[in-house]
């Protein structure tokens, strides 16, 4: 699919600090970048660094005052297709390296607490099966409401609240994943078809010898997603991190069919 993404993201870095923002169409593997676009309002000196693995990529500035970039590209995001039921589970000892990191418990992702809960919830289900009833348990019992979870948020926090955004549903899906030992990391998207159009967090599980990507909200559709960045979880994949504190003038998103 032919995709074109845009964000700009006007900020206000008052005192001055450093940033990294993750916004770029990542060079991975069946996603191409056709074209792109980057700017700075008013012009500022930056770094851009690409991930070896992954082909994420984040740019590295000293920010200050109110400064706007925007960021367009064209890219084709290959041929993207959801998780059937009947991809199989991997022993550990049969995963490539690269997964092992993805089964532990991280920062927002606690999954060495609900081995009990996964035992008990999803039986004997294993694989492809076990991943979509985790989804179908997160459809059913966590609510999508903003104002409820906020950046310290775990997955924690969220199996008690029953409520969050994204990130939240995106967290509890790989908590649940690892505490099921598949492994499981977080996915920084454009998305299209997403109402309202914002920075969308996905993740993918490793299943079958190779990685799916999952929307555990449900509300855009996976073959309509722009790849970013990827992490163990959100602290990974965060369009913007900063040093000190920003304030937020204006942010938008949009992700559009591209013509041929």
């Amino acid at each position: 699919m032919k995709l074109r993404v845009r964000a700009e993201l006007a900020y206000r870095f008052d005192p001055p600090t450093d940033a990294i923002y993750k916004i770029h169409a990542a060079h991975w593997p069946g996603q191409h970048i056709l074209a792109e676009t980057l700017a700075f309002d008013p012009p500022v000196s930056f770094q851009e660094d690409e991930d070896a693995e992954f082909g994420a990529r984040t740019l590295r500035a000293h920010m200050a005052g109110e400064v706007s970039l925007t960021y367009e590209a064209t890219v084709e995001n290959g041929r993207l297709q959801g998780l059937p039921a009947n991809v199989s589970q991997h022993d550990w000892g049969d995963l490539p390296a690269e997964a092992l990191i993805y089964l532990s418990p991280s920062r927002y992702c606690p999954s060495d607490q609900f081995g009990r809960f996964v035992t008990r919830q999803f039986g004997e289900t294993t694989g492809g099966e076990r991943v979509l009833a985790i989804l179908d348990w997160i459809s059913a019992n966590i609510d999508y409401e903003h104002g409820v979870s906020d950046t310290e948020t775990t997955a924690a926090r969220t199996f008690i609240d029953r409520a969050g955004v994204c990130r939240d549903f995106t967290h509890l899906g790989i908590t649940l994943c690892r505490a099921s030992g598949i492994p499981a990391r977080a996915i920084s998207a454009y998305a299209h078809q997403l109402t309202p159009p914002d920075f969308h967090a996905v993740f993918e599980v490793w299943l079958d010898g190779g990685w799916w990507l999952i929307d555990p909200t449900g509300l855009a559709p996976v073959e309509g997603l722009v790849r970013i960045a990827c992490g163990r979880d959100a602290a990974d994949i965060a369009f913007l991190t900063t040093q000190d504190r920003c304030e937020m003038v204006r942010q938008k998103v949009t992700v559009e069919l591209a013509e041929d």
